[in-house]
Parts: structure tokens; C-alpha cells; sequence
């Protein structure tokens, strides 16, 4: 197996992960995992979660569409562009440190959340993140 499909299945994987937190989050706001975190903890409450979800939803879709074209070897995803490959990587470093940053400032501003409060979405955001570095060293090959 060649490098460009073992990235492909790399990017499958964390965005397997990505579509584990969408589900997790949307049973729980559906009353139907009462053994996972509650409501308050899948998300930061910035935007209503019906509007969250469809954003995911086409997040996840984008993530099949790019991970598909790798995987192939053809497609708009897999043209390889030395300039948005390190656009997209200063992107994605700029997107994990701003996430990276986010728990220590939610915890000084809301002392009173235990330390594993609100963790979840910080961790899928690195999930995101890394998913775009990736593809975007798939990108600065070319």
C-alpha cells in the first residue's frame, strides 16, 4: 500500500473518530445515553445545537469526499498545491494552539468546572486540526 492510501486511511480514522463524537453528542441530546457525559460538556453552547449539528454533518461529509479522493488517487481533493498545502498547514497549527489554549482559559474564567469539564470538544477540535495538517502535507508534496 502506497503512501498517499495509508494517509488516506489515517484521515478515515480521525474522521471516524470525528462521526463517534457527532453520534455520542446527538444521543445524548436525544435522551438516549444516559451513561455518557451530559449535554453541557459535548459542546461550548456558542451556537444552538441545531444548528451545530448539520455543520458537523456537512464537516463529516466534506471528510468522506477528501478522504475518498486520496484514497483514489484522483479528484479535486487529491490535486496537489504547494501553496494551500502550507496555508492549510499554518491553519491547522494556528487551529490546534487556539484549542490548546481554550481549557486553561475556560478554567479561569469558570474556576468552579471540574478539570475534565468541557474537554470534549477541545479534543475533537484537535481531531479536526490534525486532519487538516495531514492533508495538507499530502498537499506540499506536489
Amino acid at each position: 500500500m502506497g503512501r498517499r492510501r495509508r494517509l488516506a486511511l489515517v484521515l478515515g480514522l480521525l474522521a471516524g473518530l470525528f462521526l463517534l463524537r457527532v453520534l455520542g453528542q446527538w444521543r445524548v441530546a436525544n435522551g438516549a445515553a444516559g451513561w455518557l457525559p451530559p449535554m453541557d460538556q459535548w459542546y461550548s453552547g456558542l451556537m444552538p445545537y441545531p444548528v451545530l449539528l448539520p455543520i458537523q454533518c456537512a464537516i463529516l461529509l466534506w471528510q468522506g469526499w477528501v478522504t475518498a479522493d486520496l484514497w483514489r488517487g484522483r479528484g479535486w481533493f487529491a490535486r496537489r498545491s504547494r501553496g494551500w498545502g502550507v496555508g492549510l498547514k499554518w491553519f491547522s497549527l494556528v487551529y490546534f494552539v487556539v484549542m490548546l489554549l481554550r481549557y486553561p482559559v475556560v478554567m479561569v474564567l469558570d474556576p468552579g468546572r471540574r478539570w475534565y469539564d468541557g474537554l470534549i470538544p477541545i479534543v475533537f477540535h484537535w481531531v479536526l486540526a490534525g486532519y487538516l495538517y495531514l492533508w495538507s502535507r499530502y498537499l506540499r508534496e506536489g
